[in-house]
């Protein structure tokens, strides 16, 4: 399947077109529901105010949380249709509280061009999850066009992501979304040289990942917890250190095939116990204690992948290096994020970084997410592309050769 798909700027004429859109306005909430971090909504402007400029009627899906099919006040979505007027004050921005019934019609009928109308959390629908058809169909009669700019949720097959499209035509991909694809696709395509740092706690959630990388890269790191699964293939003594005793054999034929590709760490940060004020110390692999746990890569593992990097024109980053949630452990993931960021700023390097955790480590680091070449916004969908899995909410729209009426 290609990846290359229409976008929002091929179709020629927006005008008075009412553009469906599904966008991941998921943000964390606090206790009084106010939001706490708007990133989300920041990346999907650039989408909304073109459709709005374009003067596109525009109706926005998302979901918020987990509210189990039906209303739940703590998952409204009307603190995000604030914010999306905060942030666009220029765009006249209303919120449709009784999502899916005849007044949202009447509502829609009534909007002027380049207005946009947020429609409440789409789970509080019970056939969304379900991808049920009869949403979908209903869904699809607010819109004539279809654009989906919800990356973080394309390998869900819900009916605002994948259902909806089989009753609109055309479907096509917001400026976000078509910015996701283009990213993770020159990943996986490029024939420049590909350095992969892949990290996190468990193999078992990046073994696909892994062996679909293993013949596109010229380095493979392996870093994170599962660096001690892939120690102990090797007949290391790994102490107390995570390991997915069940992947170890896996891991053990991943270092056979990849000979001379796959980096590990040649010393690591160990800790006595798993807490934020442990007695640490640092040691090279082959010495870590009966009783210790490593929680982070060592120094000269640093100086070697920084080493790496400065002769690797694309990068691909996927999972922190430690637990950097404890400071005394988020050296080498904040290292590299620094290094990466530098490698970038200064042309040499093309830097793409996986959602979740990464992103989480260089926000906690307070490093600003443009100074890489792109930072995704799907951590679980992320992954799944990578694993060249296809993403039924990217699989929906229409490809490129496909002609706009």
């Amino acid at each position: 399947m290609t990846q290359k798909k229409l976008t929002i700027r091929d179709i020629q004429n927006w005008q008075g077109k009412r553009a469906l859109v599904r966008e991941d306005f998921n943000v964390p909430l606090d206790a009084q529901l106010n939001i706490t971090d708007d990133t989300r909504i920041r990346e999907a402007l650039p989408t909304l105010r073109y459709l709005s400029e374009q003067g596109a009627k525009v109706i926005i899906m998302s979901h918020l949380g987990r509210p189990k099919g039906k209303p739940s006040p703590e998952f409204s979505l009307a603190p995000v249709a604030q914010r999306l007027q905060e942030l666009l004050p220029a765009i006249k921005v209303h919120f449709e509280a009784a999502s899916l019934s005849e007044n949202t019609q009447a509502k829609i009928a009534q909007m002027g061009t380049g207005e946009i109308l947020l429609l409440e959390n789409i789970r509080f629908e019970p056939g969304e999850e379900k991808n049920d058809p009869e949403l979908s169909r209903r869904l699809a009669a607010l819109g004539d066009v279809y654009v989906n700019d919800a990356f973080g949720t394309a390998h869900r097959a819900h009916a605002s992501t994948e259902g909806v499209a089989h009753y609109l035509q055309p479907k096509v991909a917001g400026l976000l979304m078509a910015r996701e694809i283009e990213a993770l696709s020159t990943v996986l395509n490029s024939p420049q040289p590909l350095t992969a740092i892949i990290g996190g706690s468990k193999i078992s959630t990046k073994i696909t990942v892994l062996e679909n990388l293993l013949d596109k890269v010229r380095h493979l790191v392996i870093g994170g917890g599962m660096l001690f699964t892939f120690l102990k293939a090797q007949g290391k003594a790994v102490g107390n250190s995570l390991v997915e005793d069940d992947f170890v054999d896996t891991a053990r034929q991943l270092l056979g095939k990849g000979a001379g590709k796959i980096v590990l760490a040649t010393d690591v940060v160990i800790a006595d116990a798993f807490k934020a004020d442990a007695t640490s110390k640092t040691v090279a692999v082959d010495a870590i204690p009966d009783g210790w746990m490593g929680l982070d890569i060592g120094p000269e593992s640093v100086a070697k992948l920084q080493s790496i990097l400065q002769q690797s024109p694309l990068v691909l980053w996927n999972g922190p290096l430690g637990v950097f949630e404890f400071p005394a452990f988020a050296n080498g993931t904040r290292q590299i994020a620094e290094t990466l960021a530098q490698l970038t700023e200064q042309g040499l390097s093309r830097t793409v970084l996986g959602g979740g955790d990464t992103v989480a480590a260089i926000e906690q680091f307070g490093i600003d997410p443009k100074r890489y070449s792109h930072v995704s916004t799907g951590g679980g969908a992320s992954l799944e592309f990578l694993e060249g899995k296809v993403l039924p909410g990217i699989a929906a729209l229409d490809d490129a050769s496909v002609p706009v009426a």
